[in-house]
């Protein structure tokens, strides 16, 4: 054999070869494919998601949701024995994120979530107790704060309280007063939460 076919010979065997290792371009073609499907992380293609609490009258009262000014929307519930969990909305993307836990507890669930939002500000007052769905006061009183992309929530609990009554947050979304008769607690953008007076 001349060297020509000798040549022809070893690339032919170099091609099999390789595609048996699974370097070939027809083994690669799935993983890519794969890999496109994948969500990316901090995707909005989840559904909205649901309080599982069905005791103490209706459990549309255990989630709550608020739209801000851009179309964006925020949504809150909680889980039995869980705790509170968030989502927020793309109006772009036309789906929810995925559920995030805000604040976890095993304590039972108190009266309704609170939500508004202003200037691109979103606050949040929950509660827990125990029988607190039967009238008894909270026993954990939540305040959060989350602005921006809302990905990441300021936290402030106060135990033995009755529970915050509203939030105010003023006209620029920089700093949110939540309040309860003459108790007031103040969240500062850049700066979190002061003091409970």
């Amino acid at each position: 054999m001349n060297r020509a076919g000798t040549k022809a010979l070893v690339s032919a065997g170099a091609a099999v070869a390789l595609l048996l290792a699974g370097g070939g371009s027809s083994v690669a073609g799935p993983s890519v494919a794969k890999d496109a499907g994948a969500k990316p992380k901090g995707s909005h293609s989840y559904k909205l998601q649901h309080t599982d609490i069905h005791y103490g009258g209706d459990k549309t009262r255990f989630e709550s949701q608020v739209k801000l000014a851009d179309g964006r929307r925020v949504a809150m519930h909680y889980l039995d024995k869980k705790g509170l969990y968030v989502q927020d909305y793309s109006p772009k993307a036309r789906g929810w994120s995925k559920p995030k836990n805000v604040y976890r507890t095993k304590t039972d669930v108190c009266q309704g979530i609170t939500l508004k939002a202003r200037a691109g500000t979103v606050a949040a007052i929950a509660d827990w107790a125990r029988y607190c769905y039967d009238g008894e006061p909270p026993q954990e009183s939540l305040a959060a704060v989350a602005t921006g992309r809302l990905t990441t929530w300021d936290r402030h609990l106060t135990k033995s309280f009755d529970g915050w009554i509203k939030a105010e947050i003023t006209k620029n979304g920089k700093q949110v007063t939540f309040k309860r008769y003459a108790h007031r607690l103040k969240w500062t953008k850049g700066e979190g939460f002061g003091p409970k007076h």
